[in-house]
């Protein structure tokens, strides 16, 4: 059994502050796996098998939580959260990782490498107040790697992106500046782009890899679900299953910090409701006439703005839908004892 102090699994003041005299005989633990019946914790009594009191997708890896070391009593508000609309045809969010210090959005230097779809992470790492970083794995079998490293780096002011040789562990080794002494990096991306290599480089676990498709660069799932796992460099991991799917809910503070260069033109519109299509007046439309906007990165914009408008929206109805619908069975339950006599 394996015992951790609260400083090395990243405990801070933030978390502190939440505790109260109700939780003197609890323990603060972090999660380090959730599963369907129950959750795996790291904490200063070593580790720990708990029984959730909420459903299991109100975890996420990294959560901290009080307990009596058998059941999570409470989960403290996290520091930052990522999340994204699940995944089918259910309306709902999913947490994909709490109290994470970096993103690392991982794509290669290869045909994986889409703008569109690093927006997107870009925009749901902005939104969980993580700091962005794009890896670019596959760095030495590019004739010109520092190419889409530029490409990465104009999209956001805000975007840190390295190239790196995965299997190199000197060259994995510079990722340690944001998985040592305490911090957290969460891994994100499609299958296929090295994230397993990187994990086992900077934890020393020795998780098989799995070869990508030649014909266009795809990959098959290795990682198979999320964990928190200590790095060699005295911090810790979360590496997680390829997306193949990442719609934005709840992420218009990441979009507008993305985009941060279109929202003021969009503020500079004449009109406040201005569609930046036929107005007079629009300052977007002049940008595109002068050449100083593209009208892809335009495009782009747009179309992840109204998607996340209506996952969002969507989703709040559906929640408000359940309530509504709770309110009213609870309502029958308790007309149903009424008739019955069996008012206290």
């Amino acid at each position: 059994m394996t015992k951790h102090t609260r400083a090395d699994l990243g405990w801070s003041d933030h978390f502190a502050r939440q505790i109260t005299e109700d939780d003197a005989n609890l323990l603060p633990a972090r999660i380090s796996e959730v599963h369907r019946s129950q959750l795996i914790a790291l904490s200063e009594a070593g580790d720990l098998r708990l029984i959730p009191t909420d459903s299991a997708g109100a975890y996420a890896v990294g959560d901290w939580v009080m307990t009596d070391g058998t059941s999570a009593i409470r989960r403290l508000d996290p520091v930052t959260d990522l999340h994204r609309r699940a995944a089918g045809h259910s309306i709902s969010d999913q947490r994909i990782a709490a109290n994470v210090d970096t993103v690392g959005l991982v794509t290669s230097c290869n045909a994986d490498f889409n703008v569109a779809r690093l927006e997107r992470y870009l925009a749901l790492a902005l939104a969980s107040n993580a700091l962005p970083l794009v890896i670019l794995t596959k760095a030495d079998l590019c004739d010109d790697p520092d190419s889409f490293k530029r490409q990465a780096e104009r999209l956001s002011p805000l975007v840190t992106a390295i190239t790196i040789n995965a299997k190199d562990p000197e060259d994995v080794a510079r990722l340690n500046a944001w998985c040592s002494k305490a911090q957290t990096l969460a891994l994100l991306g499609s299958s296929g782009v090295g994230k397993t290599t990187l994990r086992n480089a900077l934890t020393g676990e020795t998780e098989a890899t799995q070869d990508i498709r030649e014909d266009d660069a795809k990959g098959r799932h290795t990682t198979t679900h999320r964990a928190l796992r200590p790095t060699l460099a005295g911090g810790w991991l979360i590496d997680t299953p390829g997306m193949r799917e990442l719609q934005l809910s709840g992420t218009s503070d990441g979009l507008e910090e993305l985009f941060d260069d279109i929202e003021i033109l969009a503020a500079q519109c004449k009109f406040t409701n201005c569609a930046h299509d036929t107005e007079p007046g629009c300052a977007v439309k002049a940008a595109l006439a002068d050449g100083t906007l593209d009208p892809d990165r335009l495009d782009r914009w747009q179309k992840l703005r109204r998607e996340d408008q209506y996952n969002s929206e969507t989703i709040a109805a559906a929640r408000a839908r359940q309530k509504s619908f709770g309110r009213v069975v609870k309502e029958a339950v308790a007309k149903s004892k009424h008739k019955r006599g069996y008012d206290d």
